[in-house]
């Protein structure tokens, strides 16, 4: 199944863009964690759906967290996911504010459902490629094997 026809299904089975980059990570790791997919709901809509922050982007973050993110008290911080959540955040404020007039949910669909249902769509599988195009020049392997 490609990206897009997996992002379909996953969005008609009710799950919204932040779930839908989190749970494609966690499919490429092998891993299912329903607790953390629910827990990226109140990232929709631009946080909690107030419009804010696109929910393509901040899922995206997470996803670098998901992979570079401190899990433990052992574990060390990764210095590299600062830089490509900075990376993240630039290259979509380049193309998406252009296009789309700001990186808040409101100003790329303000609650109109035809942009919703063309936009979106575009972002959050961008969002995704973007994310996994940094997770790999920065020397992870998407499988979550040690490189």
């Amino acid at each position: 199944m490609s990206d897009q026809e997996e992002m379909l299904a996953l969005k008609n089975q009710g799950f919204n863009c932040s779930q839908i980059i989190l749970k494609m990570g966690l499919d490429l790791l092998g891993k299912d964690n329903p607790d953390l997919v629910k827990s990226m709901q109140g990232l929709a809509g631009g946080l909690g759906y107030t419009g804010d922050v696109c929910g393509a982007l901040t899922g995206a973050v997470c996803l670098l967290g998901l992979y570079a993110g401190k899990g433990s008290a052992e574990t060390p911080e990764d210095p590299r996911l600062l830089f490509m959540v900075e990376d993240l955040v630039k290259w979509f404020k380049e193309d998406c504010t252009k296009e789309y007039g700001g990186i808040h949910c409101l100003d790329i669909v303000n609650d109109d459902s035809q942009k919703m249902a063309t936009r979106c769509p575009l972002l959050i599988e961008g969002c995704y490629q973007k994310a996994k195009e940094l997770l790999v020049e920065n020397g992870y392997d998407l499988s979550g094997m040690e490189i």
